[in-house]
């Protein structure tokens, strides 16, 4: 492959099909009709959100994941290779379901997952990362980021420190957001993992569980005790807080969001961030891109469809610098 067309980005995590369903409230289950507003069928999933809306924003990125030989599947790949991402390195697993979640989103946004606990969401493993770290075309992508620590157990905290030691060698960029710790998880439990990462992108709450703090720069310190050599901290309508060995600072949101669905807000963030990144702009400015990311993210339902084309980002991040 000529080195012009190479992967800029490889992203490493799960892949579902949302159905987002809204807005919704607790009569939902005493009702035996319950008419809604929207209920959409959408790609969904960490890695799956970032590939994509990384490529939107006009990079050429990569995918390693693993979804079932299934309709579902399917899906998932045809939008996937509709926007532009490789899919060489996406396993399509025959007699896997591939996952579906139900999204129940409120009127405010804010939403709720049912999830196949079986499902191939939870079944990745180093195994399956490994084909697209040793491909050729991918030996020196400049960034490479694990979409979420903690969604799959079978990437256990060894093999994951295994996997980012190999990725760190060749060079690259190594970033990583996190979901919620499933088994209470501390940063000390998984401190040979951080030692490698240059950025991390877990949410407050998330943050709050692996440290045990509940201050951002408090929280950021941990991290950077740990090894990680920059921490972003999203803090959802607030924006973000960053922190490195020489910054310390809150990036506020964009004000005026009208938020709709909060769904992959956090992944349209990162992917924005990694984007940033490529582009050579220094931390706050990559924290504000991605911030402005995340504001056109939520003013859609579904986790892809708010952004569609670069301009909507560029045009939100250029409103919020203006005094």
């Amino acid at each position: 492959m000529p080195s012009d067309m190479r992967p800029e980005i490889l992203l490493i995590g799960g892949g579902v099909v949302d159905i987002p369903l809204r807005p919704v409230d607790a009569s939902l289950f005493s009702s035996a009709s319950y008419p809604l507003d929207c209920i959409r069928m959408c790609v969904g999933g960490d890695a799956v959100n970032e590939s994509i809306i990384a490529s939107r924003l006009g990079h050429r990125v990569a995918l390693a994941s693993k979804v079932g030989d299934d309709a579902a599947g399917r899906f998932i790949c045809e939008t996937l290779n509709s926007a532009g991402v490789d899919t060489r390195f996406v396993i399509r697993e025959a007699g896997l379901d591939t996952g579906i979640n139900i999204v129940l989103v409120r009127a405010d946004g804010e939403r709720s997952f049912v999830t196949n606990r079986n499902g191939s969401l939870r079944r990745l493993a180093a195994c399956d990362v490994l084909p697209a770290l040793q491909s050729p075309d991918l030996s020196k992508v400049p960034v490479v980021s694990l979409a979420s620590i903690f969604v799959s157990p079978l990437l256990t905290p060894g093999d994951t420190e295994r996997l980012f030691a190999h990725i760190k060698a060749g060079g690259s960029i190594l970033c990583a957001d996190t979901t919620r710790p499933k088994n209470g998880e501390t940063v000390d439990d998984i401190a040979g993992m951080l030692s490698h990462l240059d950025y991390i992108f877990p949410n407050y709450d998330e943050a709050v569980q692996l440290t045990g703090e509940r201050d951002p720069k408090a929280i950021a310190a941990r991290f950077l005790q740990k090894g990680v050599k920059n921490v972003v901290i999203k803090t959802g309508a607030r924006g973000c807080h960053i922190q490195n060995g020489r910054i310390c600072a809150s990036i506020p949101a964009y004000a005026h969001t009208k938020c709709v669905d909060t769904t992959g807000a956090g992944d349209n963030f990162a992917a924005a961030f990694l984007c940033a990144l490529l582009e050579g702009r220094d931390f706050p400015e990559c924290a504000r891109f991605a911030n402005a990311a995340a504001s056109v993210c939520v003013e859609s339902v579904g986790a892809t469809t708010g952004i569609q084309t670069r301009d909507a980002v560029d045009a939100r991040y250029c409103e919020m610098a203006r005094p």
